[in-house]
């Protein structure tokens, strides 16, 4: 056996089943052996950061790994973007790297780079297998390590003779660490403090964004006064009827602190203590008020929920009833961020998926979606845009029984458009949002924000993506997948009703005023 079969069969047999790849000459091997271990799905995209992107989705709602296969240093280059945000999100990805031959190695030949240098960028577990042999039990470990918990990139490197050499065999599975639970001593000490009376408040991340985490959460709440709030950018909240609603935590480092002023204790759980995005004059980077202790209930390797209904139970905090937000009503009249919101929110059918790139453009959304059927929601976790469209591939692709829905700004949009060529040739049921302002409404909101004072022509237009107006329907149409361009909220309506009641993809490209 091959190395490459080795390496695949091993993959297979540790769980992982799909690999999302754009390969090159050094993967021609793992290309081939596709054929020859069928329970192994191939998805091509058109440039790595879609694949990378997309073995992202997937993993976050598989909650196991992806594989994604790269072509040498600049192919995992291309996909560093959206592997910064897997990294992020925490979700378990095994990168394969194709390299040169070993012995080519030497010869410095075009493509040669370094590749473990680009890889630490977004892994802290790499491995390159040097011998056929080595293959099999180095897959099996890389999925070990994706796992975690918490899941985290781990990067195979896979020379070409390695791959095309015989004495490869299949590995039995690695072992994995399981989550651990939280001490009784954190629990006491936990709980002390929430019967201090003192101004308390949870801010949950991770794994403690589930419906049952949350309403653990929200029991302990009713009963001590404590607070709850949600980071700013999950990987993945479940949402929706039956849910307690809690606030994520404000982007805007000015209104993320007014959320926290006042406090005298933080409780963390599956997350880190909150600091603003960038550096701003004169504003503080650390959002943590003055005076506020930080304790972590649970780590990104403990078992939060189970710490959660624990300390419910110590504190006697009972069950409580969850009011239901209304759905809102089907929007008229004029075309913009609020109407579209109110459409989602009237529409969003039971156990849909929503991949959330929509960044200015979004602002309404959460109000209008809280009362909707329940559902999962996916956001922008690493801040590298380009995210949506590629994890809304593999969300569909991990739960293909389940609508999924994008949400996604044109700029952003734009970075990995070719989304939607595998969208289409998979035939995946993706419906696709274009907020389409025309600008990086974003940039010109921080260009105030940083404090700089450029106001001019020159500078205004390298935060502008118009003229020439970018024709959405036009390219969705070109990658394969059917296109609207509703005029009024009427029709958008109708667009979108239709396109969640259609199979396969659709893309509706919204034209609105910016709100920023």
């Amino acid at each position: 056996m091959i190395g490459s079969e080795a390496l695949v069969r091993s993959l297979v047999t540790s769980g992982v089943d799909v690999v999302f790849g754009n390969p090159g000459t050094s993967e021609m091997h793992f290309v081939a052996t596709l054929d020859a271990v069928p329970e192994m799905r191939g998805v091509l995209a058109l440039f790595e950061g879609v694949a990378t992107g997309a073995a992202d989705g997937y993993a976050r709602l598989r909650e196991s790994p992806a594989a994604v296969l790269l072509h040498l240093g600049p192919g995992l280059g291309n996909g560093l973007a959206n592997l910064h945000n897997a990294r992020r999100s925490r979700a378990p990805v095994v990168a394969i790297v194709g390299d040169h031959a070993t012995y080519h190695k030497q010869y410095d030949a075009p493509l040669e780079s370094d590749i473990d240098t680009v890889a630490r960028n977004v892994s802290t577990w790499i491995r390159r297998s040097m011998r056929p042999e080595d293959a099999g039990r180095d897959a099996a470990a890389a999925v070990a390590a994706a796992f975690g918990p918490p899941g985290q990139v781990a990067t195979l490197i896979l020379p070409a003779d390695v791959s095309w050499s015989e004495g490869g065999s299949v590995a039995a599975p690695a072992p994995r660490r399981p989550r651990e639970a939280v001490s009784a001593a954190m629990l006491d000490t936990v709980a002390t403090v929430l019967r201090s009376g003192e101004r308390t408040a949870f801010l949950l991340g991770g794994s403690a964004l589930t419906a049952r985490a949350i309403g653990a959460a929200s029991r302990i709440s009713q009963a001590t006064g404590a607070e709850v709030l949600g980071e700013t950018f999950p990987a993945r909240i479940e949402r929706g009827a039956g849910v307690p609603v809690i606030q994520r935590l404000a982007y805007l480092a000015e209104m993320a602190a007014g959320q926290l002023d006042g406090l005298r204790h933080l409780i963390l759980v599956d997350t880190k203590a909150p600091v603003s995005f960038f550096a701003y004059p004169g504003k503080p980077s650390d959002l943590v008020p003055e005076g506020c202790d930080v304790i972590v209930l649970a780590g990104g390797g403990d078992d939060a929920a189970a710490a959660l209904e624990a300390l419910a139970t110590e504190l006697g905090a009972h069950p409580i009833a969850v009011s239901d937000h209304p759905t809102p009503d089907r929007p008229s009249g004029e075309l913009g961020a609020e109407s579209i919101a109110r459409a989602i929110g009237a529409l969003l059918p039971e156990g849909a998926i929503v991949s959330d790139e929509a960044n200015t453009s979004g602002t309404f959304l959460p109000t209008f979606t809280a009362g909707a059927p329940r559902h999962d929601w996916l956001t922008l976790t690493g801040g590298s845009i380009g995210q949506g469209l590629p994890v809304a591939v593999g969300a569909a692709i991990a739960c293909p029984d389940r609508p999924v829905l994008a949400l996604e700004a044109d700029g952003s949009a734009l970075y990995t458009l070719q989304s939607l060529w595998t969208m289409a040739r998979e035939q995946l049921d993706v419906t696709t949002v274009i907020f389409s302002n025309r600008r990086y409404a974003i940039l010109r909101m921080e260009l105030a924000r940083v404090g700089a004072t450029a106001s001019g022509q020159r500078a205004l237009e390298m935060l502008d993506i118009s003229p020439p107006d970018i024709d959405f329907v036009a390219l969705a149409k070109g990658l394969g997948v059917p296109a609207t361009r509703p005029e009024r909220a009427e029709a958008f309506v109708a667009d979108l009703e239709r396109a969640f009641s259609e199979p396969g993809p659709h893309l509706i490209e919204a034209v609105i005023p910016s709100l920023f």
